[in-house]
């Protein structure tokens, strides 16, 4: 729970030493429970998007109070947890409790995309849903996790956004976007991504010597 919370925003090379650091201050879900907010903030100094340190600290008093200091082991009771969307839940669901649920992320879109030729946009509601099907239905039932971790990690270093590895994809036989020569089209997105600019103002008083610091609300 806590290293999926982490990676949500951060990659695994910056957030595996703050893993550490929380993991040994807040060893079990009792001790995040009982500190304070400031406490696990100062924790998490450092990681950005602070809002998943609060809702991790929500989430484990609820968890406490709730499930008598038990995490939950269903997708579904996953689900209903403070800062846990379906990624999330669906990757502490098969990971730590070998639920099969398909954890489906850019990378995993992108294999089944390829690989069952679907032209169908990945990003909208009829696409996602298409695409978790097709991902329940290959789906290592006897070993959920491993194969989650397998898929999104054979899209990282395989079947990659530009220039994938076919010459070395143990799927290529089967792929319909390869034999189709459509791997440069799919996965297809229907929205595309505009950036705007965004103006934050400071002021910096300080005296040479101190200065004064505001929380920011």
């Amino acid at each position: 729970w806590i290293s999926e919370i982490i990676l949500q925003q951060t990659r695994v090379q910056q957030g595996l030493s703050y893993y550490l650091k929380f993991i040994n201050r807040f060893p079990d879900i009792y001790a995040l429970a009982e500190a304070g907010q400031d406490e696990v903030m100062a924790v998490w100094k450092g990681l950005g998007y602070y809002s998943r340190a609060r809702h991790l600290h929500s989430t484990a008093r609820k968890i406490v109070e709730s499930f008598g200091g038990k995490f939950p082991e269903k997708y579904e009771e996953l689900i209903r947890l403070k800062g846990i969307g379906p990624y999330t839940a669906a990757a502490v669901a098969s990971f730590a409790f070998g639920e099969p649920r398909p954890v489906v992320d850019g990378n995993v879109s992108r294999v089944i995309s390829r690989l069952f030729g679907i032209s169908i946009p990945v990003d909208s509601a009829q696409g996602k849903k298409f695409t978790e099907d097709k991902a329940l239905e290959i789906i290592d039932k006897n070993n959920p996790g491993t194969h989650n971790q397998a898929i999104m990690e054979f899209g990282a270093l395989i079947c990659t956004p530009a220039r994938p590895a076919c010459q070395n994809c143990p799927l290529s036989v089967k792929c319909a976007a390869l034999s189709a020569r459509r791997t440069g089209e799919l996965p297809v997105k229907a929205k595309v991504v505009v950036r705007s600019e965004r103006f934050f103002n400071y002021l910096l008083v300080t005296d040479g010597t101190y200065m004064l610091v505001r929380k920011r609300r």
